[in-house]
């Protein structure tokens, strides 16, 4: 047990490490790719973007220039913005780390019992109406872009409907702190965690059928018929245990990506200022320090989900746990 922690943290640093020597590169080695022209703007004299390269620490060899940066995003904490000067990347990135979070775990709450929930019942009704409407449902979900459902939800929510009974506890867009506004962070986040869900439910809610109609035509489906257990339990404790393996692996991925950064179009649509709208702003600038950093803290959220998944796969699946 303490070998394979070892070695998932080795591969975390590992992944962590590559990642950011990549990006590092794409943007100061790539040919033509000068941060100083970006700082510096358009039409700078060479004495300008001379001074730019010596106060960035520009002017030094790639090797120093990475080193330096790492040390002032992990040790001293005190790596600065190219683009706005004097503000600090670190406690800007963990400001936007709770909204984040906020919004991906409560969707990730709805997307979890709605895709059990749509796979369980389609897959126990196979052929039936209810099946195809479901799935159909399913289909029209996956097929909604996030953003065209966002705008239709804020048109609905924040002016046309804002006033009825259905819509009038709605607060103006922006988020709210889960531990000094409770309610306020319920409120500000509801309308987005749907928006977000939607898409998530149907795809795992397909998926969740298709694995289901497909365990439970297996050997040990057979034998647990065979020794007269009841349908229900057959399904909910056989069927749906079996086929959860690909359920989670798909929500580990997406969970991951999600938090890493995934959730941008959401977090613009709702004026939510996340992890995704950060780093979307930083590209426009080709602000390196802030991209590096929430890049870094994407690939973590990434490999930890993976590591996570791969544990609960011993949980969820015997024949996992007895291959180990």
């Amino acid at each position: 047990m303490l070998f394979a922690i070892l070695s998932r943290l080795i591969r975390l640093v590992s992944v962590m490490f590559g990642i950011s020597v990549i990006v590092f590169l794409i943007f100061f080695a790539t040919p033509g790719a000068d941060p100083a022209a970006r700082i510096a703007g358009r039409n700078a004299s060479p004495e300008t973007l001379q001074q730019v390269r010596a106060s960035f620490g520009l002017d030094q060899p790639l090797p120093v220039q990475y080193a330096v940066m790492m040390k002032r995003l992990f040790i001293t904490q005190d790596l600065t913005s190219f683009v706005n000067r004097g503000q600090k990347v670190v406690p800007a990135v963990t400001k936007a780390i709770p909204v984040t979070l906020s919004l991906v775990f409560g969707a990730a709450v709805l997307w979890i019992v709605g895709g059990l929930l749509v796979g369980v019942v389609a897959a126990a009704m196979r052929g039936s109406i209810t099946d195809k409407a479901l799935m159909a449902l399913s289909l029209i979900g996956v097929s909604m872009p996030v953003f065209w459902v966002g705008e239709v939800m804020n048109l609905l929510s924040q002016s046309r409907m804002h006033d009825t009974f259905l819509f009038s506890w709605v607060p103006p867009l922006g988020y709210k702190p889960l531990l000094t506004d409770p309610i306020g962070w319920f409120r500000a986040l509801v309308i987005p965690w749907i928006t977000l869900a939607i898409l998530y439910i149907g795809l795992y809610g397909r998926i969740l059928r298709a694995d289901l109609i497909e365990t439970l035509q297996e050997d040990f489906v057979r034998t647990a018929r065979a020794k007269g257990l009841s349908e229900r339990r057959i399904l909910l404790r056989h069927g749906v245990r079996s086929s959860l393996i690909a359920f989670v692996t798909m929500f580990g991925l997406d969970f991951g990506a999600l938090i890493g950064g995934g959730a941008l179009l959401t977090e613009v649509v709702f004026g939510l200022r996340g992890v995704g709208k950060l780093t979307y702003d930083a590209l426009q600038t080709l602000d390196l320090p802030v991209i590096l950093t929430t890049v870094l803290y994407a690939s973590f959220f990434v490999v930890a989900a993976n590591a996570l998944v791969d544990m609960l796969y011993a949980v969820i699946d015997p024949r996992v746990r007895d291959a180990k």
